[in-house]
């Protein structure tokens, strides 16, 4: 059963549920006036939403599966679009970005907002933002208003990526809340895979505009779900009633802990290493080693199977029974061993190899992030109890952002060569870890607590 927020050590985890440093230097919530607006749904209590678990786990899942579903459905519409505005494709390319952008920089407005104002208020304006954005997508005369409300529809859809977050760190602790993580990652990795289809898909019957109408209908769906079954998870005694200093002062407070800031650096270069795949997978495949369209979404299907695989045996099987710690140590191993296993492949240390070793290595380092990415999330929100909604922002941030720095430079040495993409890969891998040794130090804190 999900454990109630304390101040207890989560042995499991092998890491306390709040460093009482941190606590002060960013200071215990202060309670919400007592006459502040209430609404119905204010009012149910935590337990309430524990116990309509299963309903939960896939609003949460929709919510971490819209965001990419935003990016790759419309992934196979980037030529008609070009052509349909009559626009440079760098200036189409803008579309991606500025979404992407906005999803970076919206959890760092949205999750303050819902340590303040509780978790429902901030999520369903930001949907409802984001299904009329979506919505004026789809109207867009020019390609820079497209850009614009690709961006606006970023910043919305951001509220969904970190509210859930902020939620699981509500409801659950300790291993149960790396159990989640890991069933979460199992509704929202299958996005990823059947969004090109879908795209494709909805091409096939309509123009790229069709491709945001679904989108809309998806939005819509999604925000009546999350009114009606997604109860308040987070108590008014916690809430936070500052403005913006308040809200400064918390991220500076949560910088603050090393620990904190190490798993937050551990996931986003672990998570800048799979963004380097992805930047740089269809060019490899198809480009270099000369692999039909058809061939590379199998590829990346079976990748996304294995991560997806990877993050239910360790939900399912590792959790619990072996320490957090050594679960994320050992997938950035691994990690680490894949990528120089393809630095040493793409640079002809083997000699000339054939796509098979690349898909190969390739998929074992997709896979791994399964260990990774599920256990950076849950040791990094166990310390921070007081202020979910904002670690949860600076998590998810700090991901987008080293993503979206690491994946163009998997293209600087032109269309020959796929080294820089291993290379990139290699020095994510080794940053992730050294962050993960250096400022985690797991076996100091176990020492501790022994």
């Amino acid at each position: 059963m999900p454990k109630p927020d304390s101040g207890r050590t989560s042995t499991e985890g092998h890491i306390p549920a709040a460093d009482p440093a941190l606590v002060t230097s960013v200071g215990p919530a202060p309670a919400v006036p007592a006459d502040a607006a209430t609404t119905a749904a204010d009012s149910v209590p935590v337990e309430a939403a524990r116990r309509v678990g299963f309903l939960v786990t896939l609003v949460l899942g929709g919510l971490t599966a819209l965001p990419p579903l935003s990016m790759d459905m419309y992934l196979p519409a980037l030529p008609a679009v070009t052509e349909s505005f009559g626009s440079p494709a760098a200036t189409v390319q803008l579309t991606l970005t500025a979404c992407l952008a906005g999803m970076a920089l919206g959890q760092l407005v949205v999750g303050p907002m819902s340590d303040r104002w509780g978790r429902r208020r901030p999520l369903l304006i930001g949907m409802i933002v984001y299904v009329a954005a979506t919505a004026i997508c789809a109207l867009a005369p020019t390609a820079e208003l497209l850009i614009g409300f690709r961006l606006l529809q970023g910043l919305a859809g951001a509220a969904g990526i970190v509210i859930a977050r902020a939620v699981v760190r509500d409801l659950y602790d300790g291993v149960e809340m790396a159990r989640f993580f890991s069933t979460l990652m199992l509704i929202s990795g299958v996005a990823p895979i059947i969004a090109p289809l879908i795209g494709g898909q909805v091409l096939r019957i309509t123009d790229w505009r069709g491709i945001f109408v679904v989108l809309t209908a998806v939005g819509i769906v999604l925000t009546l779900v999350v009114a009606k079954w997604l109860h308040e998870t987070l108590p008014r005694e916690k809430r936070h009633s500052g403005g913006v200093g308040e809200a400064l002062r918390t991220m500076r407070g949560l910088l603050s802990d090393r620990v904190f800031t190490g798993y937050t650096l551990t996931g986003g270069l672990a998570f800048a290493a799979l963004f380097a795949y992805i930047a740089a997978s269809p060019f490899v495949v198809q480009e270099i080693y000369g692999a039909s369209p058809q061939t590379f979404s199998l590829l990346f299907g079976v990748n996304s199977i294995g991560l997806i695989a990877v993050g239910q045996i360790n939900g399912k099987v590792l959790v619990g029974r072996v320490s957090l710690d050594k679960a994320l140590g050992f997938g950035l191993g691994v990690i680490t061993l894949a990528a120089t296993a393809l630095l040493l492949m793409t640079a002809g240390v083997f000699g000339k190899v054939g796509l098979l070793p690349v898909a190969a290595g390739l998929f074992v380092l997709m896979s791994a992030m399964g260990l990774a990415m599920p256990n950076t999330n849950a040791l990094a929100l166990m310390r921070t109890p007081h202020a979910a909604g904002s670690a949860s922002a600076l998590i998810g941030t700090s991901a987008f952002l080293i993503g979206a720095v690491a994946s163009p430079l998997v293209g600087i040495a032109g269309e020959a060569t796929a080294v820089p993409m291993a290379v990139v890969q290699l020095t994510c891998a080794l940053a992730a870890m050294g962050c993960f040794i250096g400022l985690c130090r797991p076996w100091q804190r176990r020492a501790e607590a022994v």
